[in-house]
């Protein structure tokens, strides 16, 4: 048998095989630590490009500020003065485009610190 009859059992073993759809990969990272977001999406996008995926962010959503004013005297009594204490959330989106089967590496592309959450969701 020859070396073109051999390649073209192995292309007609699969007819009906046809390669998979690129889908979207959509990371949204919440932390209130900006230096440890900031270094989470650079390894995220990084690593992401070392293995020829096409990237997309990061997108920097708007800072959420939770302003909390309280009253510094626990009994009412004394001077009217108070503390004014702020926890800043940030928010990144990054995009990856990839198939399905490429999902499972994109788990392991870049590690994450314990302060940053991350939220992966398959967009179709």
């Amino acid at each position: 048998m020859s070396s073109y009859q051999k390649k073209f059992q192995q292309e007609s073993a699969h007819p009906d095989a046809q390669p998979e759809p690129e889908q979207r990969i959509r990371l949204t990272l919440h932390s209130t630590d900006l230096k440890a977001i900031e270094r989470v999406c650079t390894d995220f996008v990084r690593a992401a490009q070392t293995k020829k995926f096409k990237t997309c962010g990061p997108v920097r959503l708007p800072v959420r500020k939770l302003r909390i004013t309280t009253r510094k005297t626990p009994c009412g009594q004394g001077s009217k003065t108070w503390d004014k204490f702020e926890l800043r959330m940030y928010k990144r989106i990054i995009d990856i485009f990839g198939t399905s089967a490429q999902l499972n590496s994109i788990s392991n592309l870049a590690p994450v610190e314990h302060n940053v959450d991350v939220e992966v969701v398959l967009c179709e």
